[in-house]
């Protein structure tokens, strides 16, 4: 019996192949895209000790100098915050890029991987009617015989 040969297995390769690549970029762009929104939490964080330091400091006695530094530590926190959410957005742009990038390599592979299924249906088509053919060829040699010998 013959061995079905995809011939087109090597570009099928490749997309399974670009497809792991693009699910290590989106894993990867997930990762910073968290990492990125943690460090956003933590400097809101950093952000509301501050201000809750600078009520205390205000309701306690006032020291002109704690305030002072606790609300430049405040006006420090607010622009480190606005640059961390740039990054987070920049971050996340990335990952729905990946994203895509992961979505289409998926739809190639399973374009390959379809074209693969018709070949081997077509094959399987193929190797039906050459063993039917074989049959039929035997039938008629053993019916040629045994009219051979009738006459």
């Amino acid at each position: 019996m013959a061995k079905f040969v995809y011939k087109m297995q090597s570009l099928l390769n490749i997309k399974e192949k670009l497809e792991e690549q693009a699910k290590t970029a989106y894993g990867l762009a997930r990762m910073t895209l968290n990492e990125e929104e943690a460090k956003l939490a933590e400097l809101i964080a950093r952000k509301e000790q501050y201000v809750e330091q600078k009520r205390q400091e205000m309701s306690s006695s006032i020291n002109v100098h704690e305030l002072t530094q606790l609300e430049h530590a405040i006006k420090s926190m607010e622009y480190r915050i606005a640059e961390q959410i740039l990054v987070v957005k920049q971050a996340e742009k990335n990952m729905q890029l990946a994203q895509a990038k992961l979505e289409n390599a998926m739809k190639e592979r399973k374009i390959q991987e379809k074209l693969k299924e018709h070949a081997f249906e077509e094959f399987l088509k193929e190797m039906e009617a050459a063993d039917q053919q074989e049959i039929n060829e035997l039938v008629t040699f053993r019916f040629g015989k045994a009219r051979e010998r009738e006459e």
